[in-house]
């Protein structure tokens, strides 16, 4: 008896196939990365250029003023003179004001680093009562201007006899820098592995220790941020310097920029001048920690 046996034919045409699955439509990340490619570059390029403009035509106009002759109306600094330089460096004590600006600037920034990474370190690894209290209370700080603030420390600093002192600009800068700077440094510090630490622990080493070697090098981004920010406030910062300092020889550029104005006439190369010597320190002090900065703020911005 034979039995047959039937089996698919394999070698039949392209319509006895299996017909392919339908193509899945594209996501909705890759429609809009589509959807972005096709826009025209003039309509990135165009809007991107006018704030450009808008932004560096002040910068211009100011180095206009600053290096062109007095009584000239030309809008190409051509021929450039120092003069102006010269008169607010000299005459107008802007070196001793530098000088003040800079020692208060830098002191500021190791303050208010130092404190707020204690600070900081504190608020990110331990517990303890009315913590959420004293984060809330550090938030709410903020939105205290610093003039309410003048009249209280006026009176801490003339009980301290420390008025007329680049001390208690000083104080008042670190105090007025601090709780952001600690809010920030405390949320850096939460993204380091509290296990690097402990396995630093089983290693022998102590708290500080293990602090020092393996969280501090890693807290170098955002250390940088807060930093910078306490500096350029500080050297900025007009208030505190005006009422607390009252003798030429302690006033900061902030203060001497304002007595290039005077009550019927106001120097323009003067204080052009002096705007760019104020400006310079600033824009070097970014240009060198770009990097630095844009990496502490990227490490801020995602816990883990």
């Amino acid at each position: 008896m034979t039995v047959e046996v039937t089996t698919p034919d394999t070698a039949a045409g392209p319509s006895a196939q299996t017909p392919p699955p339908p193509a899945t439509p594209p996501s909705a990340s890759r429609r809009r990365r589509r959807a972005w490619d096709e826009v025209p570059r003039w309509q990135i390029y165009l809007p991107l250029g006018i704030y450009l403009l808008f932004t560096l035509v002040p910068f211009y106009w100011v180095l206009l003023f600053a290096v062109r002759p007095a009584g000239s109306t030309s809008l190409v600094p051509w021929p450039m003179t120092t003069e102006h330089f010269e008169k607010v460096w000299n005459e107008r004590s802007f070196a001793t004001f530098f000088q003040n600006s800079l020692l208060i600037g830098l002191a500021t920034l190791v303050t208010t680093t130092v404190v707020a990474l204690a600070g900081g370190y504190a608020l990110a690894r331990f517990d303890f009562k009315l913590k959420k209290g004293f984060m809330l209370a550090l938030l709410c700080s903020q939105f205290v201007p610093g003039a309410l603030l003048l009249v209280p420390l006026f009176q801490i600093f003339a009980n301290l006899r420390m008025i007329n002192s680049l001390g208690s600009v000083i104080i008042a800068e670190t105090v007025f820098q601090l709780p952001l700077s600690m809010i920030l440094i405390s949320g850096f510090i939460k993204n380091v592995p509290y296990s690097l630490e402990e396995a630093a622990w089983v290693d022998g080493c102590s708290r500080f220790t293990a602090f020092r070697i393996v969280v501090l090098p890693l807290l170098r981004p955002g250390l940088v941020a807060v930093g910078s920010f306490a500096f350029v406030h500080s050297w900025n910062h007009f208030l505190f310097a005006l009422m607390f300092l009252s003798s030429q020889d302690k006033q900061t550029i902030p203060v001497g920029l304002n007595t290039l104005m005077g009550a019927d006439s106001v120097d323009l190369g003067a204080l052009a001048a002096g705007g760019v010597i104020a400006a310079v320190p600033v824009v070097i002090v970014f240009a060198f920690i770009q990097k630095w900065l844009v990496t502490g703020f990227s490490a801020g911005a995602v816990k883990g």
